[in-house]
């Protein structure tokens, strides 16, 4: 996104988000790593304390991304289990939107997009705490607009498919294939596809849009 300064949040791989700031530098990106537990009010309000970067000028786009699976059949679910999905998912979305919208409030502009999944609407074996946790953000889009679209802030939602990360990388050889044979387009999307939804979307183009779920996911959830 040019002209954007941007802040990748990171819950304990310091490593990896170390890596994704050298890689985005190397190509003149202003990308920033900070962590941030999503599901911690005290991390959110450190991160937004008077004081602080983001304290003081606020963001205008609020991009909720962060994800974990703990796929198990309901009936042997641990709570620990489901809290940490809906605490990542929905909970994470929440606390990021409150933290975010008093800035762009401020501000009388703003974008948040939050990552959904297919999941939420048809369902996987396995996957009851996933599909909660993402039906939850559109949920929470559709009440959201009521509240802040006054300030000519939008909130849409970008429900991804199977995409190439490392999520879907943990998937057994039968689950992919069952995946790719509902997928028309007959193969997995890639990060730059979703990207460059969330930049149309955070762009002046799509200004008259909120309250959407944007499907990109080859046609799963057609």
């Amino acid at each position: 996104m040019g002209g954007h300064e941007v802040i990748v949040t990171y819950a304990h791989d310091s490593d990896a988000a170390e890596a994704a700031e050298r890689e985005a530098q190397a190509r003149g990106l202003s990308i920033r790593a900070v962590r941030c537990d999503v599901a911690s009010e005290a991390d959110w309000q450190r991160l937004f304390c008077r004081g602080t970067a983001l304290g003081e000028k606020g963001v205008n786009v609020l991009v909720h991304a962060a994800g974990v699976v703990r796929d198990r059949l309901l009936m042997m679910m641990p709570e620990t289990d489901f809290d940490a999905v809906v605490g990542t998912h929905l909970k994470g979305g929440f606390l990021a939107a409150k933290a975010a919208m008093r800035g762009m409030i401020g501000a009388r502009w703003g974008r948040m997009i939050f990552i959904t999944s297919p999941t939420a609407t048809l369902g996987r074996p396995g996957q009851a705490s996933y599909g909660a946790a993402k039906a939850g953000l559109s949920g929470m889009m559709h009440s959201l607009i009521w509240e802040v679209s006054r300030f000519q802030i939008t909130v849409n939602c970008v429900c991804a498919g199977l995409v190439e990360t490392s999520l879907s990388a943990g998937l057994s050889d039968k689950a992919r294939a069952e995946l790719l044979g509902a997928i028309p387009l007959c193969r997995v999307g890639r990060v730059d596809e979703i990207a460059a939804a969330v930049a149309w979307l955070a762009s002046d183009r799509a200004a008259y849009i909120t309250g959407q779920t944007l499907s990109v996911d080859g046609g799963l959830s057609r």
